[in-house]
């Protein structure tokens, strides 16, 4: 692979993720790591109950990120339309934010770890709506 080739792919991506969503805010990395904490927490928590990896269960969980990343884009995009400062992305962003962090406090209760009481009413409260 020569070097003038990676750079051209770079560039390509780096224009993608521009067009996708703008600047990069700290708040979409927020979003990405969150992600990928709950994936790992996630695969951990169903091999701690025994219910070993399913492939077509793991596969879903990653198509759905990648679907909460085309509504974070639509979102910019609307901003973009609307002339707004990222004012829709920023909701979504922070929108999913919660969700992935409610999801992680989850799997972290699966897994065993202690979890106040009061959260824990949280999370069901807000699983039932």
């Amino acid at each position: 692979m020569s070097l003038v080739w990676v750079c051209s792919m770079i560039g390509v991506l780096g224009s993608l993720v521009t067009f996708a969503f703008g600047h990069w805010t700290e708040s979409l990395t927020l979003l990405l790591v969150t992600m990928g904490v709950d994936y790992i927490t996630g695969v951990s928590a169903s091999l701690k109950e025994g219910r070993g990896l399913n492939s077509a269960f793991g596969s879903w969980g990653l198509a759905k990120k990648g679907l909460t990343l085309l509504v974070v884009l639509l979102a910019h995009r609307i901003d973009i339309l609307l002339e707004t400062d990222n004012v829709t992305m920023a909701a979504a962003v922070y929108f999913y934010i919660a969700n992935e962090l409610i999801s992680v406090t989850e799997n972290y209760g699966r897994m065993g770890f202690p979890l106040p009481e009061r959260v824990k009413k949280m999370i069901e409260v807000l699983k039932n709506k």
